[in-house]
């Protein structure tokens, strides 16, 4: 009988190709054999590079197929054969990728990159064996298909061997294939894996080295490299700096848009909203959150000291008080301003001093930001309860201010006062506990001296101030500000009779200034919420402009808060790059573009909504709009599976005015469009409050009716959701609403569907049953039996049998209430007339209910009822209900005997 090496040698020499195929096939099997002996494995690997050299090319694929696998083995027994790899295969695979059959060369690129992937070659053997061999492939006298697959093969390891590697030996020869002129192939190739190689070397290389070739990669003269560049933009993006994706970026990106080819417009409208994405940070996206405890009104103290632990990072600073200003500067009066210039230093301390602490409150969880109904109830009665502190501290701190004195001007610092955190005026809760309070003092003071302790800018401070901060007027948050100092300026030379006019009023405005101040300091206090950073962006516009009615002198009364809100541009993205997007709704660009094109829009519109903003949603509302409308389904579809993260970025307010419509006229839309909003619907109604959740609880018993009644998925998607659902409602809401779905369900025609439902029941009667009202589970329970233990039908009755079993199993219910309300019917089932169903009963009762420590420890009269019908059981007419009534429960797997069973699917 041969050995294993005598075998091999006597078919590796056979002239039959199929023969030598099969050699090369269980080579494993031959080393496995050999492994013991180190010499017999050796032999087998020089037999290895022999069979490399065959002339017939499916022998050297079928080799190279198998060279992974051998890896493999090599380095599991590397004490035994040391080296083995890199000194007989190593060799082989590199000396494949230049292999003349096509078959071969791709058998070893594949090869190569498991090895990579898998880290079988050594650091080294790639730098002196793998690179160099890849660089001669790509010379420029190299084989043109060589050469393509060589730079395609060099692309691909960048991310396995790493940053180092990829800068010394990879980077440069990649940089002259992008100025490949004779072969496109080679550009494409480039092109299309650019974004990977930016991944690997990082910024400074990719802004020192890459970016020129990209600019010459995006204006090639053949299409499908210019295609390349766009489908690959967001990746590039990703490795530059915020000010280069801005000034260079995206202009080149707006060309890609406008390129003349319609294939590369195509996939750069596709690569847009990625592309916009990759401006997001959390100043613009209004993420980020602090997180307060609930205050008790003796901890006014502490709470107005606590009030300034705001996010104070630069990026969430800088862009948000350049809005708030522009908000400030259209409500505000001019000269009030000025004193809330002064105002501010102080308060600016104390952030710096407590800047350690600040930053702790940060938590940059983009996507789970959302006030819950819970915390909302709880901070209306918190507001309740605290709103005489506020009263009390509004009258102190507006005393104190007056103390104010002038050197504090002149310790005035733009940054200080462009840093302030944002104010947090909440419209529902703070104005209609304080708005009586401000008007009375308002009308106070109006009979009142105007006191003179109050600290003004004069004329000559203002020109001092704009002096100051001229020589920085490129910085636009700079430019913002002086324009307001500048208005300020133009206020105080009003003529006398002008200055007269407005004397009566600028001790009101004065105080009710420092009234909304101290309203900022005591935000905290009004309950245990997380208060988002967008929403103040919304809300700030119409409470000053309530507050300040009387004595606004820079806003035109012609103008609404929503139009003004609209008429903003917003500055997170460079304009041209949002109108690009948001012109992907109009018709004319499905036939010149893409007949997709809306889809895509809608695929990353969450992305683009989150880079924005909540305080810029204006700019993509009528935008939503449009696609909710859009003519076709899959639109339709892809903002239905969208819309409860939407909701999360965009907080509840806006969620209630814009999204509830829409997600409304998606309920009743196509089953493809239904299916998305079904899925995500428990996400989405717990970001409503309670009773706007409520509504919805009417219409879930559409769900039931679907455009084709075998669409089963749909029903089970239902189940699964309403088990979620339960901790969104009240046992009330439950009983009434969510119990007949329950039973619908538990009795429908497809098993997948029962199973889910039996699930739902059980949790049903947990949530019940831990409610403060008992009554409820116990009607619920009565129900079960009256409706399916005494059911007509055998499958209802073996419905109630699976019931139990689930509450048993979960332990839904205590064992003492179960045997009290459901044990008797449930044993009174032993005499049931359908095998099916006394199969079932003795599974529950053998193999669940007597595991449980209520009928094994306690001798009772339940236990001694569930071993008396088990012995009845036994001695069943039924051989399969004597088995499962006889056998050991662990001998058993439970669900799948149970669904052995289970009735027919339909």
């Amino acid at each position: 009988m041969l050995t294993p090496l005598g075998r091999l040698d006597k078919y590796a020499a056979s002239e039959n190709i199929f023969n030598r195929q099969m050699v090369a096939r269980s080579l494993l099997d031959t080393l496995k054999e050999v492994s013991d002996d180190e010499r017999d494995c050796i032999a087998v690997l020089e037999r290895i590079s022999r069979l490399a050299d065959d002339s017939e090319p499916t022998v050297r694929a079928e080799l190279m197929e198998q060279v992974p696998h051998i890896a493999m083995f090599c380095q599991e027994n590397r004490p035994s054969i040391p080296y083995a790899f890199s000194k007989y295969l190593l060799p082989i695979v590199v000396r494949y990728l230049a292999d003349q059959n096509n078959q071969v060369r791709k058998t070893s690129q594949a090869a190569l990159l498991v090895l990579l992937e898998q880290e079988l070659i050594e650091r080294y053997d790639v730098e002196t064996k793998v690179c160099p061999v890849l660089i001669d492939l790509t010379a420029p006298d190299s084989n043109d298909d060589v050469k393509t697959e060589a730079v395609a093969i060099m692309c691909k390891m960048a991310s396995m061997v790493g940053k180092d590697i990829t800068e010394r030996l990879v980077l440069p020869r990649f940089c002259e294939m992008c100025c490949d002129c004779r072969m496109f192939h080679v550009r494409k190739v480039c092109a299309a894996n650019f974004g990977d190689i930016c991944s690997v070397v990082g910024q400074q290389a990719t802004e020192e080295m890459l970016l020129p070739r990209f600019f010459q990669l995006c204006s090639d003269n053949v299409w499908g490299v210019r295609k390349a560049c766009a489908e690959c933009f967001m990746a590039v993006s990703c490795a530059t700096s915020q000010e280069v994706r801005r000034t260079k970026l995206s202009t080149l990106f707006i060309n890609l848009i406008s390129d003349p080819s319609r294939w590369v417009r195509q996939a750069a409208f596709q690569s847009l909203g990625p592309f916009i994405s990759t401006f997001a940070n959390p100043s613009s996206s209004g993420q980020y959150f602090k997180e307060e405890d609930g205050k008790n009104p003796e901890d006014c103290g502490s709470a107005q000291e606590d009030s300034e632990q705001v996010r104070t990072t630069e990026d969430v600073t800088t862009e948000d008080e350049h809005n708030s200003t522009e908000d400030l500067s259209s409500h505000v009066d001019n000269d009030d301003f000025v004193t809330k210039l002064e105002n501010a230093v102080e308060d600016q301390n104390t952030v710096s001093n407590n800047s350690q602490r600040e930053s702790d409150f940060q938590t940059e969880s983009s996507f789970r930001c959302t006030l819950s109904s819970e915390s909302c109830g709880e901070m209306a009665e918190e507001s309740e309860r605290s709103s005489h502190c506020c009263t009390a501290g509004l009258r102190e701190a507006g005393l104190n201010s007056q103390e104010t004195s002038l050197s504090e001007q002149e310790l005035y610092n733009s940054f200080h006062f462009w840093r302030t955190p944002l104010p947090e005026i909440d419209i529902d809760f703070e104005l209609q506990q304080t708005s009586e309070i401000i008007l009375n003092r308002e009308i106070q003071e109006l009979t009142m001296p105007v006191s003179s302790n109050i600290p003004m800018a004069t004329r000559k401070e203002l020109e001092e101030m704009i002096e100051n901060l001229e020589p920085h007027i490129d910085d636009p948050d700079v430019k913002a500000q002086v324009e307001v100092l500048s208005a300020a300026l133009r206020a105080s030379s009003l003529d006398p009779q002008e200055e007269t006019m407005a004397s009566v009023g600028k001790g009101t405005d004065s105080q009710t200034e420092l009234t909304i101040n101290d309203q900022q300091n005591f935000k905290p206090i009004l309950g245990d919420i997380v208060p988002l950073i967008g929403d103040t962006v919304e809300n700030m516009d119409s409470t000053l402009h309530y507050i300040h009615n009387d004595s606004d002198l820079s806003t035109n009364s012609s103008f609404s808060p929503e139009e003004e809100r609209k008429s903003k541009v917003q500055d997170v993205v460079p304009q041209a790059l949002l109108d690009q997007y948001l012109s992907m709704t109009d018709p004319s660009r499905a036939q010149t573009v893409d007949t997709e094109i809306a889809k895509h829009c809608a695929y990353s519109l969450p992305g683009v909504a989150l880079t924005l903003g909540r305080q810029n949603w204006h700019c993509l509302k009528d935008t939503y709009e449009t696609l909710a409308s859009d003519m076709q389904w899959k639109v339709r579809r892809t903002l239905a599976f969208s819309i409860h993260e939407l909701a999360v970025i965009l907080g509840d307010q806006l969620t209630a005015g814009d999204l509830v419509p829409v997600f409304n006229g998606f309920l009743k839309d196509l089953d493809e469009v239904r299916i998305g909003v079904l899925k995500h619907l428990h996400d989405f109604l717990k970001l409503l409050h309670l009773d706007k959740r409520r509504e919805y609880l009417y219409q879930l018993q559409e769900f039931l009716v679907t455009d084709n009644s075998r669409n089963w998925r749909f029903r089970a998607e239902l189940a699964e959701q309403l088990i979620l659902l339960l901790d969104l409602y009240s046992a009330r809401d439950i009983y009434d609403y969510l119990r007949p779905i329950a039973f619908s369900l538990c009795a429908d025609k497809v098993s997948s569907v029962r199973w889910i439902s039996y699930k739902l029941v059980s949790e049903m009667v947990k949530k019940l049953y831990m409610a403060s009202t008992s009554t409820f589970v116990i009607d619920l329970m009565n129900e079960l039996v009256e409706k399916f233990c005494r059911c007509r039908k055998w499958s209802g009755r073996q419905t109630f049998v699976f019931i139990c079993q689930t509450i048993s199993e979960d332990d839904c219910l205590p064992m003492d209430q179960f045997a009290v309300h459901l044990l008797p019917h449930l044993l009174h089932l032993a005499s049931d007339r359908v095998p099916n169903v006394r199969v079932l009963l003795a599974k529950t009762l053998k193999q669940t209910l007597l595991e449980k420590e209520y009928f094994l420890n306690s001798a009772n009269s339940h236990q001694e009822a569930v071993e008396q019908t088990i012995m009845a059981l036994q001695m069943d007419d039924d051989n399969d209900v004597k088995y499962f009534a006889s056998i050991h429960p662990a001998s058993t797997k439970i669900a799948d005997d149970a669904m052995s069973t289970a009735s027919s699917t339909y």
